[in-house]
């Protein structure tokens, strides 16, 4: 399917179940619908799933002035209130991760999901795609998902991305939301890898105590895609979380 914000056509999908709570799920930087579905087809049979292409990677256009992180909450928040959806559940990895904070602080939201999610002012890192691709080529039943991927991850990193993307990137790792982050009252869910190299497991109980309602849940042994090193925790930790 596919929507327009401010010109620019996405991407996304839309299936699951049409009576259930929505979840909205948002992928990290040079990454694509794919890098989440593993996780969202576990919940199609009670929740309506919705994933986004961000603008800027897999099968949507390239924004043609430079988004601020407030431009793309904006976006989304025009794609859910068009399919008349309030108060979705955000599950966001990474780039998507900081997104979904910065909605939660700003718009309705049933309950928040972050995974290795940066909200401090961060060093860009460059080679997403080489990293990813091995991680995932690891992982039980996920080459397929590698290799679909291959396409898309890190195709636009500060080193490969188009003049507009990098200049996108900068805003994004230069942007400081430690005050909106204090403003979120969401039930909210961190999933984070103790051995996450791009974004330190101590942003994830720094985020812990400025989020009244919010609670780590530590992935031993895992990197920036925890949640997908550990799937079928993942799958259980937030099923527990939602049912609650």
């Amino acid at each position: 399917m596919q929507k327009q914000f401010k010109g620019v056509t996405f991407h996304y999908v839309d299936y699951g179940s049409k009576e259930g709570k929505t979840i909205l799920f948002l992928h990290g930087w040079g990454q694509n619908i794919q890098m989440m579905k593993p996780v969202a087809d576990a919940f199609q049979k009670d929740y309506r799933i919705l994933i986004l292409d961000l603008p800027g990677f897999g099968e949507s256009e390239e924004p043609k002035e430079i988004w601020t992180l407030q431009d793309y909450v904006d976006c989304i928040y025009d794609l859910v209130s068009s399919l008349d959806i309030e108060n979705p559940i955000l599950f966001g990895h990474s780039f998507g991760g900081k997104i979904a904070l910065l909605y939660a602080s700003c718009h309705p939201t049933l309950k928040l999901i972050v995974c290795g999610s940066p909200y401090k002012k961060e060093i860009p890192k460059l080679s997403w795609k080489t990293k990813t691709l091995k991680q995932l080529k690891k992982l039980p039943g996920m080459t397929p998902i590698a290799e679909k991927a291959k396409k898309y991850i890190g195709s636009r990193d500060y080193k490969n991305a188009s003049p507009m993307m990098r200049k996108i990137l900068v805003e994004h790792v230069n942007l400081d939301l430690t005050e909106e982050v204090k403003k979120i009252k969401t039930s909210t869910l961190i999933l984070w890898g103790e051995e996450d190299q791009e974004v330190s497991i101590d942003e994830a109980y720094e985020l812990e105590k400025y989020i009244p309602d919010a609670g780590v849940v530590p992935y031993p042994g895992c990197s920036h895609y925890a949640y997908l090193e550990g799937l079928k925790k993942t799958i259980q930790v937030v099923r527990i979380f939602l049912e609650s």
